[in-house]
């Protein structure tokens, strides 16, 4: 569990905080999202969690223990993958850019790291290309390997798909729900309609502090709060909420594209067969 207790921080050139008397708790093992309008402070709390800024005011517990102290427990715990996977790439090799960031482990072991977490990616197939061949969404995907052979317990995605088409989307959102499968606590950093249906949780952030949580299950009666902060709300919670109106209520546990198409087509089907 991470707790993240009164935190506020101002960048030094800034005469205001961006993070204002922060307070949330992200429990283990669920998809988390965060989002908020540009300038929110949603980058500089996945900064913050995972030790590239360095807290000043205010705790943050990772399984209870402070971050402000160096503890070699803490050592692993937090990966994190920004959006542009060229600004965090240094070789030109798959396999070396996946074992860079483990190179002290033993021989034997960088290689069972890499090739388990380039399999959790989806592309064994390709661990010894030359990355400049790859799209910019392999590219992430190669990122997001490389945080993964460090064996984190916490994984922060700082809107991983902003720069990718598409079918680069889905690839990356299918490993975000297998990697929660595997027992991955994912901390969601977007301001990507369709990626708040990932998330088990979602925190709105507003003016540098936690407006609003929300639970999956209440997503569809919590729509308005979207609108409220002038983020975007995705196409299957508007048509669900406008059903809802109506008088239609359907409960989709995971809500999906493809659960809703399903629950059409078994509504359509039983009224064709009575």
């Amino acid at each position: 569990m991470i707790k993240i207790e009164n935190v506020s921080f101002k960048y030094p050139n800034s005469k205001t905080n961006i993070l204002s008397n922060l307070n949330m708790t992200i429990t283990e093992n669920q998809i988390v999202a965060i989002v908020g309008k540009n300038g929110s402070g949603k980058s500089t709390i996945a900064k913050l969690l995972s030790g590239v800024k360095k807290l000043k005011k205010g705790k943050i517990l990772i399984d209870d223990i402070d971050i402000s102290k160096k503890s070699k427990e803490l050592q692993n715990k937090v990966g994190i993958v920004f959006q542009n996977p060229e600004n965090q790439i240094i070789f030109n090799n798959v396999y070396d850019e996946i074992s860079f960031s483990i190179k002290d482990l033993s021989k034997s072991e960088i290689e069972n790291r890499v090739l388990a977490s380039i399999s959790q990616v989806g592309m064994s197939d390709l661990k010894n290309e030359e990355l400049y061949s790859l799209s910019l969404g392999q590219k992430q995907r190669i990122v997001i390997a490389e945080a993964l052979a460090r064996k984190p317990k916490y994984l922060i995605l700082d809107e991983p798909t902003t720069m990718i088409d598409s079918f680069g989307k889905e690839k990356i959102y299918e490993i975000i729900r297998n990697l929660k499968l595997q027992g991955y606590t994912i901390i969601l950093i977007t301001n990507v309609a369709d990626e708040i249906l990932l998330a088990d949780k979602i925190f709105i952030l507003d003016n540098g502090s936690i407006s609003h949580e929300i639970d999956k299950k209440n997503l569809i009666s919590n729509v308005n709060i979207f609108n409220e902060y002038g983020l975007q709300i995705p196409t299957l919670l508007q048509i669900l909420a406008e059903l809802k109106n109506s008088g239609i209520d359907i409960n989709l546990q995971n809500l999906s594209v493809s659960d809703f198409v399903n629950y059409l087509k078994g509504k359509l089907l039983n009224e064709k067969f009575n």
